[in-house]
């Protein structure tokens, strides 16, 4: 696949995670490794719905003035990449109902057919406290995807990281999670008002 097909997918995966509110205005960030040290990431001041080729950059690990300019998230996808070779596409989004519902959960155990076939249960990653998050975070979050074996990881308060070989595979996994969040959290309104 060459850099136009990339970016592409890249635009065509975030504006449709734009409309259903996994990313945001100048919130989340999307990726595609072009080489073994290279990734193609949203810059800085991206809006996810208007994504022109202008609005993404390609970065090295090597920290250059390229780095400015993109996302504040890259350090965590260089460290995903570096610690998961089958990661090809990264995703950061802030779903609203998977976030929600972690802030109070530390399991998710879906109830409904599609997200428990796809998965069985997503343990929350509790960040401790946000004053140094973004230093420790492109540390933990590789950790912690490894440590677990999963390709997707729900942190407290902060929003979910995916990895997958396909971009479209990091969509299906998120609305599929957030579909299944979505119902948890309404199941359990139902059940307040029930008792």
């Amino acid at each position: 696949m060459d850099k136009k097909d990339i970016k592409n997918e890249i635009k065509t995966v975030a504006l449709a995670m734009f409309r259903k509110n996994f990313l945001g205005i100048f919130h989340g960030s999307i990726s595609a490794k072009t080489q073994k040290d290279r990734i193609i990431i949203n810059k800085k001041e991206a809006i996810f719905d208007e994504l022109y080729d202008e609005k993404l950059i390609e970065i090295s690990s090597k920290k250059d003035y390229h780095w400015e300019e993109a996302s504040i998230d890259s350090s965590i996808h260089f460290g995903i990449y570096k610690n998961i070779h089958e990661a090809k596409f990264i995703c950061y989004t802030m779903p609203p109902y998977i976030t929600s519902y972690a802030l109070t959960h530390d399991l998710i155990i879906p109830k409904d057919y599609f997200g428990s076939q796809m998965f069985e249960t997503i343990d929350v990653y509790d960040p401790k406290h946000f004053d140094d998050w973004y230093e420790r975070a492109d540390i933990e979050i590789p950790r912690a995807l490894k440590d677990k074996k999963t390709n997707i990881i729900v942190i407290r308060g902060y929003g979910v990281y995916t990895y997958a070989r396909d971009m479209f595979q990091i969509a299906k996994s998120i609305a599929i999670l957030e579909n299944s969040c979505k119902i948890l959290h309404y199941t359990k309104q139902q059940g307040h008002l029930i008792h």
